[in-house]
Parts: C-alpha cells; structure tokens; sequence
C-alpha cells in the first residue's frame, strides 16, 4: 500500500490520525542507531591506503560514513566495558 500525496497539511495530519501498520513493510526496514554522547575528543590515526580503502567500501555497504564506521567498530570491539 502506497501513501497518498496530499494537497494540504491538513489532508497528511488527518491520514497520520489512523492505524498506518498497513503501510509498514518490514523488508524496507532500515537500521538505525543514536549516539546520544557528545563527540568532543579528535583521534590521528595513521593506516595503509588499502585498509582506508577497505574500510571506506564496507562502510559505503552499510550506508554510513566511514568516521562513523570506524567509531562504531571500536566500540563493539570494547563492547564488553562501557564506554563513556
């Protein structure tokens, strides 16, 4: 089932006020995630182009920036502890 466009904001309010579990497909499904802790400390970090290069595709496959990929592979990687 596909959304209606709507000619007034009015219109889209009045179609949010109904069940809209009709229009949820969970194949189109999207993980998402928040980082809610401030980023306020910088890291150099020096690599072989390869692995740049690597990193940068699998981050490119699960959609995210490359930055954010390595942050997130190093917090599961201490996942165990807590990070702060």
């Amino acid at each position: 089932m596909s959304v209606p466009n709507f000619k007034t904001d009015q219109e889209a309010e009045d179609f949010l006020d109904q069940d809209l579990t009709a229009f949820l497909e969970p194949e189109t499904f999207t993980k998402v995630s928040f980082e809610f802790m401030p980023k306020t400390q910088n890291v150099n970090l020096r690599m072989s182009e390869s692995l740049l290069t690597a990193i940068k595709a699998q981050a490119a496959k699960e959609g995210i920036p490359y930055q954010k990929y390595i942050r997130l592979t190093l917090e599961r990687a201490i996942q165990p502890q807590t990070v702060s």
